[in-house]
């Protein structure tokens, strides 16, 4: 049996493992979900599935990507039931989508040009979703889609402000070099500490210091939020090495700062050569 065969027949089960938990006589929690209640549930699962990842567990990552994967099948059968659209249907959609989103894959008898990196491949992806709007937007009931509408405002806000960098970029709205953000970000660190004592003005600004730092990220190839992800993680080696060697953290409250920030570059150290 081919890979694609084994994944068809998985997939199959799967679907009939949760029509048969939804059904009569099935399970009484699972009846009672709503695509309301089961988000909890997707968020969960995704970062789950992005921590794996971090780890390189692939054996966590294999079990992870399961639920990541049930989650999407529970949010169907509910659609489902409610005569929306189908699993299958969604499946459907995004294998349509790849392959309109790839010409220079599956159309290269049409005289779709051939694309040599993944730069050329990421402008003709905008280009493409670009044309998808066009065609999409506008009517009498439909509000017309923009550039940015696409982007999903539950996205955490970092990631949200990277996509957002990126799409304005696409169009030519950018900055000529990461040097440039920089220039930027300086300006917006000096507004913040004019306004310090203004909190409603503080919070702006800040807000827009860190949408500059997003801008900065994009502009390096760096992802800001796996970035920030990571800074958290040795973040929280450093300071947990630091609290167990101090003796707790009833112990860290009872040191000056000066011990602290002595303890604080051992711990550096220390977790570092870990």
């Amino acid at each position: 049996m081919s890979e694609s065969a084994r994944a068809a027949e998985a997939l199959a089960r799967l679907v009939d493992i949760m029509a048969t938990l939804r059904g009569p006589g099935g399970c009484p929690w699972d009846r009672e979900q709503t695509i309301d209640t089961l988000k909890p549930f997707v968020l969960e699962e995704t970062y789950e599935v992005i921590e794996a990842i971090d780890r390189h567990d692939h054996a966590a990552l294999r079990e992870e990507l399961g639920d990541f994967v049930f989650e999407a099948v529970f949010v169907a059968q509910l659609e489902a039931e409610a005569g929306h659209f189908t699993i299958a249907d969604s499946l459907t959609s995004v294998a349509d989508k790849l392959v309109r989103r790839h010409p220079h894959v599956f159309k290269r008898d049409e005289g779709e040009a051939a694309l040599h990196s993944g730069e050329q491949v990421k402008v003709r992806w905008e280009e493409i979703k670009a044309e998808e709007r066009r065609a999409s937007g506008g009517g009498d009931t439909e509000k017309p889609k923009t550039l940015l509408s696409g982007i999903a405002p539950a996205l955490p806000a970092l990631l949200r402000a990277y996509h957002i960098a990126t799409r304005a970029a696409s169009v030519g709205f950018d900055w000529v070099s990461a040097a440039d953000v920089v220039e930027k970000i300086q300006e917006e660190v000096n507004e913040l500490r004019e306004v310090t004592d203004d909190p409603v003005r503080a919070e702006e600004e800040m807000g827009d210091l860190l949408f500059a730092i997003a801008n900065l990220a994009r502009k390096m190839g760096i992802e800001p939020e796996t970035a920030l992800r990571k800074a958290n993680d040795k973040f929280t080696r450093r300071f947990t090495d630091m609290e167990t060697r101090m003796g707790g953290s009833a112990t860290l409250k009872e040191r000056s700062l000066e011990e602290l920030e002595r303890e604080w570059q051992r711990s550096k150290v220390v977790v570092a050569n870990s």
